[in-house]
């Protein structure tokens, strides 16, 4: 006897709905499920919410499952009581806060929650390889001489000198899904690789071939320094004038995170000592200030925060969550599940902490 395909709900708007919907992964999807779209524009009004709630859980039914993305509501605890045949909540837009889920909640009922926004990670990835390799190269300088005039090779300058990648030791601060990605990139290049992750399981360093490390040890023995570390209360500043001033001279510093994470004035600073080179995707303020010193420096190499923005990243999420669904009703473990360790690094706070009231 065949068994009853799990029933998928998907709550989204229209724009969200055609920008990560790809039409294959949508017909793959209904290879082993039946899924339905559900229309939403967002959190209802506060007087509305019960009321917006019940006529939201008849319309979900008896869904095993809710897929959540742009235009979404939050997933409470309330709607979660309405639901009896839920099974597993997965969401695909946003930073990987579970801004729309009550994490507790679901994991009170036994509710297993994944999050495939790391659809994201794999051009942040690239983009930082690439950032590594155009500032040991001091390629932003030659890029500024050339199109001023000065289109000669010079034979003394540090690209030239000491560019290659190549058995370079690389440090990372944090080390989530782009880390991770960009460690398997980082392979071919024989790179030690030292990364500071207060989040990270330990044996994650065996399993991938990295030394787990102090911040202090990434940014002072290190000759590539590039940070991945999320914005949260315990990240902001995180690299301030005493982590800056640790950076040894003629190494190259990366950012592809968030600019609030580092100290901009302390940052300016030291490059206009001009012994490091610095790749920055992203600034604090951001956008960055037309005025801003950082637009004059020849050792910068500048994006304007493009590093996830790439048009096949949004189906991607889609693609990683309908995997997720497959692995997950086929009876094996997700990929991408968020669990207190996930959470409270997002949080800023110590794993023991995630669930307590605040």
């Amino acid at each position: 006897m065949a068994s009853i395909p799990p029933k998928i709900t998907m709550l989204c708007n229209r724009d969200a709905y055609d920008r990560y919907i790809g039409k294959p992964d949508w017909d793959r999807l209904t290879g082993f499920a039946e899924p339905e779209w559900v229309e939403c524009s967002g959190a209802p009004p506060q007087s509305d919410e019960q009321e917006t709630e019940r006529l939201l859980a008849q319309r979900i039914g008896d869904a095993a499952a809710l897929v959540l993305c742009g235009g979404a509501p939050r997933v409470t605890a309330s709607l979660m009581a309405r639901l009896p045949a839920l099974r597993i909540v997965g969401d695909m837009d946003g930073d990987r806060f579970a801004h729309r889920i009550d994490m507790e909640a679901a994991w009170e009922r036994g509710l297993r929650v994944v999050d495939t926004t790391n659809g994201t990670s794999y051009p942040v990835a690239e983009w930082a390889l690439a950032m590594m390799i155009i500032c040991l190269r001091n390629a932003g300088m030659h890029f500024r001489g050339m199109i001023s005039g000065k289109t000669s090779r010079e034979y003394n300058e540090r690209g030239y000198l000491d560019g290659d990648l190549t058995g370079k030791t690389v440090g990372l601060i944090g080390c989530g899904h782009i880390g991770r990605r960009l460690i398997k990139f980082l392979k071919p290049f024989e790179t030690p690789v030292f990364v500071f992750d207060p989040y990270l399981p330990r044996e994650m360093a065996d399993a991938l071939g990295f030394t787990l490390t102090s911040l202090d040890n990434v940014l002072t023995k290190t000759q590539v320094i590039v940070c991945l570390a999320p914005i949260t209360p315990k990240t902001q500043g995180m690299i301030g004038v005493r982590e800056i001033a640790l950076i040894p001279s003629g190494a190259v510093f990366v950012n592809v995170s968030r600019g609030a994470i580092v100290d901009s004035n302390a940052l300016i600073e030291r490059l206009r000592r001009g012994d490091i080179v610095a790749g920055l995707d992203v600034f604090d303020p951001e956008p960055v200030p037309p005025d801003s010193e950082l637009l004059s420096f020849s050792n910068v190499f500048l994006s304007p925060h493009i590093a996830g923005v790439t048009a096949p990243s949004y189906p991607r999420m889609f693609t990683l969550m309908v995997d997720e669904l497959d692995r997950f009703f086929s009876g094996h473990e997700p990929y991408f599940e968020l669990l207190p360790r996930s959470i409270a690094n997002r949080r800023g706070v110590a794993v023991g902490e995630v669930g307590k009231s605040e």
